[in-house]
């Protein structure tokens, strides 16, 4: 929702840090690409030793998510994905101020024949994206090869907003408020394919409760709702960095098939298994900093 007490004019000094924000990302952009990496660890490392929520919440999820691990090597993990979710926001900068060309030798794209016989359905196509650090950067280097639209989440912040919707229509071909449900669906009738991330927790009006690394998770009903809405196929999207930390992989899965089943529960269970299979590629840069099982089964009590 965006803020109604925000002053009108983006001169005003309240945005002046925002501007100051924007104008560390255009440069953030520009960065040799080994500066990039070291300014994105440093982030992440000042994230990692001062963020005690955050911290305190990528343990929980990590706790919950890898009971197999000993103590030992779930600190490093979350230290890892602290690391990585820096280097994500020199990425993002990366794909919203800089035209992604630039990196297609640093691409390698795989599954492009899953979306080419999706497309030729002439039914559109849902991507389904991930929330890994790298997921803007991610866009950006998916519309060198597939154009798409986008279903995002507007910032309460107006300024930022502008900036980051026009850096988003820039690599996307429309970005589709969230709670536009007509729009989606328009979009895909229309034959576009449009990027989808239900990997958050929306709350419990929105969703179902379904099975996310074998712990429930409030998982949202609406992409079994798209898919029967509009016949569209859907497409699990992988996107992570190479562990040279200087090339990126895309992969599209098959198109899910005999999807949706028609059971809410099922549909979700079956989403979230997808989702968790590329976590486990690369799990330090999954977004494990955001609370993932905020709401809880009724009865059960919170965990963070």
């Amino acid at each position: 929702m965006t803020d109604t007490t925000s002053p009108r004019s983006l001169a005003h000094p309240r945005y002046w840090p925002t501007w100051l924000s924007i104008g560390l990302m255009r440069l953030g952009a520009w960065l040799p690409w080994s500066l990039k990496l070291a300014v994105g660890r440093a982030i992440g490392w000042l994230a990692w030793r001062f963020g005690k929520r955050r911290r305190h919440i990528t343990e929980t999820n990590l706790r919950l998510c890898f009971p197999e691990l000993d103590e030992h090597q779930r600190a490093g993990l979350v230290k890892s994905t602290f690391l990585a979710n820096g280097i994500g926001i020199l990425e993002t900068a990366t794909g919203w101020c800089r035209d992604p060309e630039h990196l297609r030798h640093r691409v390698t794209f795989r599954g492009e024949e899953h979306m080419h016989r999706a497309l030729a359905q002439g039914k559109g196509a849902l991507i389904i994206g991930i929330h890994f650090s790298t997921l803007d950067l991610g866009g950006a280097l998916h519309s060198l090869y597939f154009p798409a639209d986008v279903v995002y989440r507007p910032h309460d912040n107006a300024l930022f907003e502008r900036f980051m919707t026009r850096a988003r229509s820039r690599i996307f071909g429309q970005a589709i408020d969230r709670r536009d449900l007509r729009g989606v669906v328009r979009r895909i009738k229309a034959g576009h394919a449009v990027w989808y991330s239900p990997d958050q927790d929306f709350g419990r009006d929105a969703s179902v409760f379904a099975p996310f690394f074998g712990v429930e998770a409030a998982t949202v009903k609406l992409t079994g709702k798209i898919a029967r809405m509009t016949g569209a196929p859907v497409m699990p999207l992988i996107f992570h960095r190479n562990p040279d930390d200087r090339s990126y992989t895309l992969e599209y899965l098959p198109a899910l098939e005999d999807f949706p089943s028609g059971d809410e529960v099922a549909d979700a269970t079956r989403i979230n298994a997808v989702i968790e299979a590329a976590i486990r590629r690369q799990p330090e840069q999954y977004l494990w900093l955001h609370r993932r099982f905020k709401t809880r089964p009724r009865g059960e009590p919170g965990l963070y």
